[in-house]
């Protein structure tokens, strides 16, 4: 049976001499052996044993629950509990990591859209973000129903053109432009805008929402609250705002 001392099994398990003897201290990894001269001895199974406990810290597991493990009756049982909880945790670590950059992404948004930083607090940026998302539905329904209404259009002007059949125009036209009223409607119901000066949510008077300058982001827009005049960051409306007049 191979034997190794500590600088040895050290090399092998790629630590330092003073982790492999701060485990002997935690009484987690003892020696089988000491030499006459009180230098540790570590067998084949101790060995295995430090990459186990190597392996389980670098899952960031603590040494009380490793210790638990290794002096376990049932150690593969508890240690597929250990490792469940962990999951979980790393995947609570995941999520608010992953908000945390969208809260970058929406605070690198704002500042290029309107040179500004429209938020206050925490909680705005949480309302940005969950806007977003409702914003991104409004767009996916806007797109589609914009694409079906062109594709009305196409094919039935596309039918009085090559086979004289105008009806079908006659009758889509009205169609189209009541859905597209419907679709401004919905688009005017379903947003609202930050202004980069006094940082108020508000809702422009549709007119003024209608024929406003603007981007795929923001719109040209004169405040409620403070009177600004500029361009405005685009929000999904949570509740009703009060439109001006």
């Amino acid at each position: 049976m191979s034997n190794y001392t500590t600088g040895e099994l050290a090399k092998r398990c790629q630590v330092t001499v003073r982790t492999v003897q701060f485990y002997d201290t935690k009484d987690l990894l003892k020696p089988t052996a000491l030499t006459e001269g009180g230098r540790r001895l570590y067998t084949e199974d101790d060995l295995q044993k430090l990459r186990l406990i190597c392996l389980l810290r670098s899952l960031d597991l603590s040494l009380d629950s490793i210790k638990g493990i290794l002096n376990s009756e049932e150690p593969n049982k508890i240690l597929l509990l250990l490792l469940e909880e962990q999951a979980k945790q790393i995947e609570h670590d995941i999520k608010e990591k992953q908000q945390k950059r969208k809260a970058i992404d929406v605070i690198k948004e704002s500042i290029l859209s309107t040179q500004s930083i429209p938020v206050h607090s925490i909680t705005d940026i949480e309302h940005m973000m969950n806007g977003k998302k409702k914003l991104k539905r409004t767009y996916a329904t806007l797109l589609t129903v914009g694409i079906l209404l062109d594709i009305v259009q196409i094919v039935t002007i596309v039918l009085w053109i090559v086979k004289g059949i105008w009806w079908p125009f006659a009758l889509g036209m009205p169609l189209v432009l009541v859905v597209s009223a419907l679709l401004v409607k919905m688009y005017y119901r379903n947003t609202a805008y930050l202004c980069p000066e006094c940082h108020a949510k508000f809702k422009p008077a549709l007119k003024d929402f209608f024929f406003a300058k603007h981007t795929m982001k923001t719109r040209k827009l004169h405040c409620t609250n403070c009177g600004y005049h500029g361009f405005c960051v685009e929000t999904y409306s949570e509740e009703d705002q009060p439109v001006s007049d």
